[in-house]
């Protein structure tokens, strides 16, 4: 994901600039300045072309309420393409190398049933781990908000087998995760069904909201039915008040 946030020099597809340079004069002086331009995934439109789907050792139509499912995903900036692992857990061999660790621009997400009830749980990182990160924050919360509709409709056109037989997934609550050192930015946020969050995001500043959820679902304290799987399958942490906690005084890892 051609991602601004890291503000290094990295390949870049002609005709994609991670930047854009404009220039004025100060008296004598010619001042060039650089303008942030990038996306996280090129134009905020969804290109069923560009995107590459692995299924790792998992049923295609296997329901996410019997079986654990879990998203990764991932951009390249040489080919512009998208590649989304589908498996039991979180594809780690796709997030290695030292672009991926330093961008941190990877999308991961699950399947979770709590108390019968099936919710879609996606993490984005926003800083923490390299100051890099934390300089533009703010910038790449915004990027994550405004091209979140894309990964959406990856899962889905990605996993097209299993919503077709599984239709009501689509009306699944979709909750966001945002991780970051910068207490501003470290919250969760309800997205409203899967559906409207795939084809609209959430709703902008002004607008109307709709009646979502404002806390997000728990599992059950006790052995039970009605919650799958029993532990998340992503190793962020998901109570963000035990994260300030724990993280006082330490960079996120």
């Amino acid at each position: 994901m051609a991602f601004v946030a890291a503000m290094l020099p990295l390949p870049v597809q002609r005709g994609s600039p991670l930047f854009v340079f404009s220039r004025r004069r100060r008296g004598s002086l010619s001042m060039v300045s650089m303008v942030p331009a990038a996306r996280l995934f090129g134009p905020a439109i969804f290109e069923a072309s560009k995107l590459k789907v692995l299924f790792l050792g998992v049923d295609k139509a296997k329901h996410p309420g019997k079986l654990p499912r879990a998203y990764t995903l991932t951009h390249s900036d040489l080919t512009s393409k998208l590649t989304l692992a589908i498996s039991h857990t979180i594809n780690r061999a796709q997030l290695q190398g030292w672009c991926n660790r330093l961008q941190r621009d990877e999308v991961v997400a699950e399947w979770n049933k709590v108390q019968g009830k099936m919710s879609l749980h996606v993490h984005c990182h926003i800083s923490g781990g390299h100051f890099l990160l934390d300089l533009v924050a703010s910038l790449r919360y915004y990027i994550f908000c405004d091209e979140l509709p894309v990964v959406l409709k990856a899962f889905v056109h990605g996993d097209e087998a299993l919503f077709n037989d599984y239709t009501e997934l689509e009306e699944a609550m979709v909750w966001v995760y945002f991780h970051s050192n910068l207490p501003e930015f470290n919250r969760v946020e309800c997205w409203g069904p899967l559906r409207d969050a795939a084809s609209a995001g959430r709703s902008k500043a002004g607008e109307a909201q709709p009646p979502f959820p404002t806390d997000r679902p728990r599992r059950c304290k006790a052995e039970c039915d009605c919650c799958f799987p029993l532990q998340s399958l992503i190793p962020w942490p998901h109570d963000f008040q035990e994260e300030r906690r724990e993280s006082a005084g330490r960079p996120q890892q």
